[in-house]
């Protein structure tokens, strides 16, 4: 009886240990929250001097973490309307075509610039100073953007690859998209130099987040509609092709490159576009491997999440429609 009672505490611990609920119990999870009617902080950047996060919110504003005491504060915004009290009404896509909707964010660490993919109005840029930001582009091949989602800047080279999720359907849209099963997304890079846009990739099924390598060798893209990963080489003897790096994972959104070279991928199983279940934190390797799971339904709940950003050790997690970032 004895040994049969080790056994059972001795599995009983290998269970608890290997689970995420203990996982979860060494984590501290707190809610960095936004100012008074602000919401869906999307994506996050950091600038080179260490400065953020900053992110982009409901109302076409990017906001600037300053600390415990300011809180977020305002830095950028898109369009002149979204500096103004309209503009502070919005919420999810609302007042998107007007007052912009910025979803993914990446500084040029070089120049300073932040780059922003607005999902209504297009390729945006603002200087390290802040303030109204400059539209690049909003097309390419002879296309509207539509639907931008993610980006991230070449930390070797500058250039800017961004997503669409869609070519025929808005971000108001999001519903129809998914329930067709669309397919139209496309993979772009924006030449600071040239000021031009190349299509990379098309026929990408809710092509979201991107992410380039540290070495600036490869981009991730993410298939949020496929449920996968693939990898765009951009440069030695695979170049311009492009393989599945991760061919399973649901759902994926936003990717962020870690300082040490691996991946966090914000993904969620979903039964219905509208009725989001399990967000989770999937962190990958350069070789494509899981190296760890993170469950956040606990803190989220059916929310769908955007992205999961480690910087300086600390995650922050973002979504389309809480009133705070997460941290942990």
């Amino acid at each position: 009886m004895l040994e049969t009672h080790t056994v059972f505490i001795l599995s009983f611990l290998l269970n608890l240990f290997s689970s995420h609920s203990f996982v979860s119990a060494l984590q501290t999870f707190q809610k960095i929250p936004l100012p008074p009617g602000v919401s869906g902080p999307e994506a996050f950047a950091f600038d080179s001097h260490g400065g953020g996060p900053y992110t982009g919110v409901s109302g076409g504003k990017i906001l600037k973490y300053q600390g415990s005491e300011l809180g977020f504060t305002e830095f950028a915004y898109i369009t002149p309307l979204a500096n103004k009290s309209l503009c502070d009404k919005a919420v999810g896509t609302f007042l998107g075509n007007t007052c912009g909707r910025p979803v993914g964010l990446a500084f040029n660490e070089i120049t300073g610039d932040l780059y922003i993919a607005d999902a209504f109005l297009g390729l945006y840029v603002v200087s390290g100073r802040g303030g109204q930001a400059k539209r690049l582009a909003d097309s390419a091949g002879g296309s509207p953007f539509k639907f931008l989602d993610g980006l991230d800047v070449d930390p070797v080279t500058g250039s800017v690859y961004f997503t669409s999720f869609s070519t025929r359907f808005g971000p108001s849209q999001l519903v129809l998209a998914v329930a067709v099963n669309d397919a139209t997304g496309r993979f772009f890079r924006y030449d600071p130099k040239t000021k031009s846009v190349t299509v990379l990739l098309s026929g990408l099924s809710g092509s979201a987040g991107c992410a380039v390598s540290s070495d600036g060798e490869f981009v991730l893209v993410g298939e949020f509609l496929r449920n996968r990963i693939l990898r765009y080489w951009i440069k030695g003897p695979k170049a311009n092709t492009w393989e599945i790096f991760v061919p399973s994972i649901p759902g994926p959104d936003n990717i962020r490159r870690t300082d040490g070279g691996d991946f966090w991928i914000a993904s969620n199983s979903v039964k219905l576009i509208v009725l989001p279940t399990k967000p989770s934190a999937v962190k990958v390797n350069a070789g494509g491997e899981i190296i760890r799971r993170m469950s956040l339904g606990e803190y989220y709940g059916d929310t769908l999440v955007s992205e999961v950003n480690e910087y300086k050790s600390v995650v922050y997690v973002g979504t389309l429609t809480t009133n705070f970032v997460g941290d942990m």
